[in-house]
């Protein structure tokens, strides 16, 4: 491992500590709140601090890493920041009625604004942004890398539906970003900030004491669209674009749940580190 590769993984670490803390912190001050509460899937109670948390790190790392040139720190800042805020906002005025893009876009129809309709154009806007900031090269490549930072914003929120699934999910996604790249560029860093942000609020998503939300997701998917996009050729851009609205798309007709759930290998992995898989396990044990 090169000294700067050995930095990277260093704040990585730290990055890692730094939102695990964040999030005991938070979770302390707002156990009172319940606005901070939700009900997970299986109707137990988790908190919303682990996405501020998460989102706050993150977007911190990135913009307190001087090894970033500025217009790609930029970029990544205003992506994660972004796509938290407008995930937030949605979290804390969103009523579930409008699922998708298909009952959001409905909603508009109707002439009703949903908070996931601001939230849609919210992070369209930053991740196009971000994405003209990010990607060198012609204007459809930029536009590209815009569209693949915002896809991948609402795309790791659809995954957010069972603890830990976006983390680990992300983790995986970000894994060709962080070993492929022989030399420490920006596209590496800003994939450590993401992945150790991730990576300290993993063991509390899992024991479903938290959940990202619209905020931490967002924002998760957002820092590693453009970690992703930064210097990535234009095969690999397009590419993962295409997988991005592949799976957007197949989320309107198809459940993700349902999916994972069909296949062993994707539901051991899903199910792996979560308290109601040990809690399975512990019954077939005493059976």
């Amino acid at each position: 491992m090169t000294p700067s590769a050995q930095g990277v993984a260093i704040r990585s670490v730290a990055t890692a500590a730094a939102s695990r803390l964040l999030y005991a912190r938070l979770a302390r001050a707002t156990s009172d709140r319940p606005g901070w509460k939700r009900k997970n899937y299986r109707g137990a109670v988790v908190d919303l601090a682990g996405g501020a948390a998460l989102s706050t790190t993150a977007v911190a790392a990135v913009l307190l890493d001087s090894g970033i040139a500025p217009r790609l720190r930029a970029a990544a800042a205003l992506a994660g920041a972004t796509a938290a805020v407008a995930g937030a906002l949605d979290d804390a005025r969103g009523s579930g009625a409008a699922r998708g893009f298909r009952g959001h876009l409905g909603a508009l129809c109707r002439g009703e604004i949903t908070t996931g309709t601001v939230k849609i154009a919210g992070i369209g806007v930053g991740g196009l942004t971000a994405g003209l900031l990010a990607v060198d090269g012609p204007w459809s490549r930029r536009v590209a890398g815009g569209l693949l930072v915002a896809g991948s914003a609402n795309l790791a929120n659809l995954l957010d539906l069972r603890p830990g699934r976006t983390l680990k999910a992300s983790l995986v996604a970000l894994t060709p970003v962080l070993v492929a790249r022989k030399d420490c560029s920006a596209g590496r860093r800003i994939g450590a900030a993401a992945a150790g942000a991730s990576a300290g609020l993993l063991a509390p998503d899992l024991h479903e004491r938290t959940m990202l939300g619209d905020a931490g997701a967002n924002c998760l998917g957002a820092l590693a669209g453009v970690a992703f996009a930064a210097g990535a050729p234009a095969r690999r851009l397009y590419g993962a674009l295409g997988v991005v609205v592949a799976l957007t798309a197949a989320s309107e007709v198809v459940s993700f749940s349902k999916v994972i759930d069909a296949s062993p290998p994707l539901r051991w992995f899903d199910r792996l580190g979560g308290i109601a898989n040990r809690a399975n396990r512990a019954d077939r044990a005493d059976a």
